[in-house]
């Protein structure tokens, strides 16, 4: 008679444990929202004068202090002008829709006719009728809404991250506290390194390969004419941290615009296909080879990660999913009872796989100490 198989009872609670925890702090996480979501994006913003100030500190002859006073000016500064940015661009984009609406409206009929005839259709709508179904009100309520909540988030996203930088100062003695042992306490600052590195390696890979994106789209709206060119390079830009959704709006919005625009399809047809062309070339060639061991992350993870965070967190999640999924990895290999989840999390199954062999057989000794005791 064959027995029944039995699964040992240890690792089945504590793996259950960790999924109620798992779930747990996801509600956790979605009820404060509120206070975490500006609280995520001062510790991005951080994490990235961290890094710039350590770009000044090794390639200038400023000092430790003035490198980050430098750092800080520069980021608080870029911040502003992003808002400004967005700000000014969307009034001159819509002061100018609004003085081209009369044309707009026999430019989507001519579209509809075009369209239905390919589709051997008779009779198509009127762009009159498929407005007339859409609540627009409803709609322009909440861009009013999104847009205060984006102005008041930026001014607590500043003042929470005045409080962390004050707060920097006495984070040796707080890792001394909580790592009285040596051993230990490097253990820890090598976990906030590879937190660190993989957040800061996000932000150079998207930030260069956004930067390519931006020129060869600034050249190609430039070079048919359309309408605040600059203002749709700074969304590229900004939209090309979020993973999937960003390189949809890139390669998709500035063609849809041009069909409007325009009286010829050529405009949005060489822009379709340029901006699609760029994106595959940066997806498939660029970013893998810049991105290297800073992101070991599955490529469904990073799509489970964007629904994710934007369901708990709305945009700023989108933003920040990434660099979240990967300080998730970086943390939950560090235990024995949640490594499966790191190796799952992983692209090729080994979260640690640019170390080297002994680092690896040492941490895992070191994992087994830990839970023997």
């Amino acid at each position: 008679m064959k027995l029944p198989i039995t699964f040992p009872t240890s690792a089945v609670s504590r793996n259950a444990l960790v999924v109620i925890a798992v779930v747990a702090v996801g509600a956790a996480l979605y009820w404060l929202r509120g206070i975490l979501t500006p609280l995520a994006m001062a510790i991005f913003l951080m994490i990235m004068i961290d890094g710039v100030k350590r770009f000044i500190d090794k390639r200038t002859p400023l000092s430790s202090r003035w490198a980050g006073i430098a750092a800080l000016a520069l980021v608080t500064v870029g911040f502003f002008i992003s808002i400004a940015i967005i700000v000014d661009g969307a009034a001159g984009f819509f002061g100018q829709a609004s003085g081209v609406s009369a044309s707009i409206g026999p430019r989507l009929d001519q579209i509809l006719r075009d369209v239905w005839s390919l589709a051997g259709a008779n009779e198509p709508p009127t762009a009159t009728d498929l407005i007339a179904q859409l609540d627009v009100r409803s709609y322009l309520t909440q861009a009013a809404i999104q847009a205060q909540g984006v102005a008041s988030g930026a001014f607590f996203v500043l003042v929470y991250l005045g409080f962390l930088l004050a707060a920097q100062k006495g984070f040796g003695r707080k890792m001394a506290g909580l790592f009285p042992k040596r051993s230990d306490r490097a253990e820890a600052l090598e976990v906030f390194n590879r937190i660190r590195g993989g957040v800061e390696g996000y932000l150079w890979v998207q930030t260069v390969t956004g930067a390519l994106i931006c020129l060869v789209a600034w050249i190609l709206m430039r070079a048919v004419g359309l309408q605040n060119a600059e203002f749709w390079t700074f969304v590229i830009f900004v939209v090309g941290f979020i993973p999937v959704l960003g390189g949809a709006v890139a390669g998709l919005v500035p063609p849809l615009f041009a069909l409007v625009q325009f009286q010829s399809y050529w405009p949005a047809l060489i822009l379709l296909v340029g901006l699609q062309t760029i994106l595959f070339v940066s997806g498939n060639l660029i970013q893998p080879r810049m991105q290297g061991d800073n992101q070991n992350i599955d490529p469904i993870v990073v799509l489970l990660a964007l629904a994710f965070w934007g369901q708990l967190w709305g945009v700023t999640g989108m933003f920040l999913s990434t660099p979240l999924a990967v300080m998730a990895m970086a943390i939950l290999a560090e235990f024995k009872g949640s490594r499966w989840m790191a190796i799952l999390l992983s692209g090729d199954g080994a979260p640690y796989a640019h170390e080297g062999e002994e680092k690896s057989v040492a941490r895992t000794r070191r994992q087994a100490a830990v839970s023997e005791a």
